[in-house]
């Protein structure tokens, strides 16, 4: 493209956050542009949100100039703007994305940190299980948190564990990958004897796709997110019986939850012998549910 015909007014910077502010804002409001901005700048630039604020009259090259345009492109056809830059933070690790893998959201960051803040040692050595991994957030941030720990992660995409292997290497971690299937009758799963185990598993019922947004339904993988809407917890029937196998006494379990079937997925626990309890996430929605296997 000559970059002539680009629609900025010129290659300054305010005239840049002008037009994504333009363009952008009646898609995703003011405030979410205005951090896509700063996100958009931190990756092309290296610019932190100080300097963009106090660099406005700065002028940029041709070059990086084609990139926001690409990338105002891309937003503006709902591309998720962790997928431009290519990586997003997770409880301060940074997790390569793409469509292979779901995008980790601040909800199970939510539930990463409550684990972390509320879990004690009490035996050595110690192990944790990371069931449907994805990107591998979840377990690297296990294996940051506690360096000693034996993290076992698992999923059923060759593609997400090819991420995951990725992600865990660039954050200087050592996790054991499996790949396997949990509701296949013939699963095999190493670990054993866990202090933790934890998941976000596909739980978005298929009749709930049209109420979701276009930057999720057309660019994370459907595999880590749908179940189909006569047996909607089949994970968690899965996760729940492998916990029963895989944890120690007084081990700790961890889950993801749709936040309209908190209540069935508490039943499901409480068949399986746990005492669930639901917590919320920091939109006042329940959104995932711990439980100590006392058996």
């Amino acid at each position: 493209m000559n970059t002539r015909n680009l629609r900025f007014k010129s290659n300054c910077i305010r005239d840049i956050v002008s037009l994504y502010h333009e363009e952008l804002d009646a898609l995703y409001g003011s405030g979410e542009v205005s951090v896509f901005c700063e996100m958009l700048f931190e990756a092309f630039l290296g610019w932190d949100k100080v300097r963009l604020l106090t660099s406005k009259e700065q002028t940029i090259d041709q070059s990086d100039l084609l990139r926001f345009h690409w990338a105002l492109e891309d937003l503006k056809q709902h591309r998720p703007i962790q997928h431009i830059i290519g990586y997003t933070d997770f409880c301060g690790c940074c997790i390569a994305v793409s469509p292979d893998v779901l995008i980790p959201r601040p909800e199970t960051e939510e539930m990463v940190n409550w684990a972390l803040n509320n879990y004690t040692i009490d035996h050595s050595p110690f192990t944790f299980l990371d069931l449907c991994t994805g990107s591998g957030c979840i377990a690297i941030a296990l294996k940051k948190a506690f360096p000693q720990a034996e993290v076992t992660a698992v999923d059923v995409s060759d593609k997400a564990l090819e991420m995951a292997r990725k992600n865990a290497k660039s954050n200087g971690t050592e996790i054991n990958f499996l790949q396997t299937d949990l509701l296949a009758t013939n699963y095999q799963l190493p670990t054993a004897n866990c202090q933790l185990i934890i998941s976000n598993p596909p739980y978005v019922r298929d009749s709930e796709r049209a109420a979701m947004q276009p930057n999720v339904l057309d660019y994370d993988p459907a595999l880590a997110l749908f179940v189909p809407d006569d047996d909607p917890l089949r994970f968690y029937r899965a996760i729940a019986q492998i916990a029963r196998k895989s944890l120690r006494k007084e081990g700790l379990l961890a889950v993801e939850i749709n936040e309209a079937l908190a209540e069935e997925t508490c039943v499901l626990l409480k068949e399986q012998g746990f005492s669930p309890e639901v917590h919320e996430d920091f939109r006042g929605k329940p959104r995932w549910i711990s439980a100590v296997w006392n058996p």
